[in-house]
């Protein structure tokens, strides 16, 4: 009887999905961190540049996958000259969080996965390793530092 018990333990644990056991066991300021960070992701989705204002501190350092650094005022008018079209569409999702807490700090890296789809159904994607610096100033959480690395193509197997 006990060993019937645990084998239908074991077998439940392996239908939660593993995000989901992450995500409970995080604390209150990672599940507010994730929370934001996914729902910025969604904004980027579809070019709300109310969710880039809110996201990005007024003195956010951004260095892109590129190489390049830039600031908010640039980065909000790229959000400006953003095109959605019915071309393509392009949703961003984050893999792979893992949240360091520093009291009024924390420190987020995940694996940002940015799938775009075009009308004639072919599908790109793009992996990108993320390193984002929160601060809470006055009770508010926003990023005052993202860093982004492009992760290579794999090359085609055989």
């Amino acid at each position: 009887m006990q060993r019937a018990k645990l084998l239908t333990i074991a077998i439940l644990m392996m239908m939660v999905p593993a995000a989901a056991t992450q995500e409970a066991a995080q604390s209150p300021t990672a599940r507010e961190l994730t929370g934001m960070l996914r729902q910025f992701l969604a904004d980027a989705s579809v070019g709300n540049r109310a969710g880039f204002e809110g996201f990005f501190a007024d003195d956010v350092i951004y260095t892109r996958s590129a190489g390049v650094v830039t600031n908010k005022a640039e980065i909000l008018k790229n959000v400006g000259n953003l095109r959605l079209t019915a071309e393509s569409k392009t949703t961003y999702s984050a893999e792979d969080i893992t949240i360091h807490e520093y009291g009024d700090t924390g420190v987020v890296a995940f694996r940002l996965v940015g799938r775009t789809e075009h009308s004639d159904g072919k599908i790109e994607i793009q992996d990108c390793r993320n390193t984002v610096t929160f601060l809470r100033r006055s009770g508010k959480w926003q990023v005052i530092a993202w860093q982004s690395t492009k992760i290579p193509e794999k090359p085609a197997t055989n």
